[in-house]
């Protein structure tokens, strides 16, 4: 048994710890669309070739760019997401959270698990808080420039981040140790000490598998937006989640109270396990 146990708290991005879609935050006005165009334009590219959707939102986003004359290097994307908005608290949240466990004796680690591009995501404030950032990625050429898609995370893919969390594989390529079997007093994160955060039903996958092993699952939504509110009563409702709880994540707030509570569960049943053997 470890000397502390290890909590991974694992998020969704867009509508989890952002307000919108990351793309709205600078790359959609530069290609001089509106958001409500550019997602019609890549539903469309999906629907008319019975594409995931994933895929084509990065199709379009790799045409649209190159038709603007708009290059898409790594540092490019990394300027899109130092434009990104993050919901109230987000910036000291990993702070808060990290202060408490370590007066609890808890060791917690933070992991992105998302749909949205790496690249961008890298570029946001908060980039060096993840231990992982899990999510679509491009392929480059030797001029650095974006020309394939390296990676597409749907709402099915996502779940496989969540084993190899569980198994301590930071590896997005890897196959082969994540298939392996292995003791579960022997992996990494097991899964109740996991604390999953998403805002719909792309998320659902991994909420319900983490919820259904012994983990907890968070359906955070926009208080301003009463169909989030509502498709997060749902998902608790129908038992897809643990809780539900505002996108606010300053001190003293539900979400923080939730957290906190759940690392105190953990600890408390990591102490008593000692006790047991």
């Amino acid at each position: 048994m470890r000397k502390q146990p290890i909590v991974a708290l694992i998020y969704d991005f867009d509508g989890t710890l952002s307000p919108g879609n990351m793309q709205e935050f600078g790359f959609i006005q530069a290609i001089g669309k509106s958001p409500k165009e550019f997602w019609q334009e890549s539903d469309e590219i999906a629907v008319g070739q019975d594409a995931s959707n994933i895929l084509s939102y990065m199709k379009l986003m790799f045409d649209e760019a190159r038709h603007s004359g708009i290059k898409l290097r790594r540092e490019d994307f990394k300027r899109f997401g130092a434009s990104v908005e993050l919901f109230d608290g987000v910036k000291e949240w990993f702070g808060l959270i990290n202060d408490y466990g370590r007066t609890k004796g808890v060791k917690v680690e933070h992991y992105i698990n998302s749909s949205g591009l790496a690249e961008m995501i890298e570029g946001t404030a908060i980039a060096a808080e993840f231990k992982r950032i899990f999510a679509c990625t491009f392929i480059y050429n030797e001029q650095g420039e974006a020309e394939w898609p390296g990676v597409a995370v749907d709402y099915t893919a996502k779940t496989q981040f969540i084993f190899k969390i569980n198994k301590g594989i930071l590896s997005i390529r890897d196959n082969k140790k994540v298939n392996e079997s292995k003791d579960e007093d022997k992996k990494r994160v097991p899964f109740p000490h996991m604390i999953y955060f998403g805002d719909g039903e792309t998320d659902v996958p991994c909420m319900k598998i983490v919820k259904m092993f012994g983990g907890n699952s968070i359906a955070v939504y926009n208080p301003e937006i009463k169909k989030k509110v509502n498709e997060a009563r749902k998902l608790l409702r129908q038992n897809r989640v643990n809780f539900i709880a505002p996108a606010d994540y300053t001190k003293g707030g539900r979400t923080y109270q939730v957290v906190c509570a759940i690392i105190d569960k953990i600890k408390a049943d990591w102490e008593l396990a000692k006790l047991s053997k």
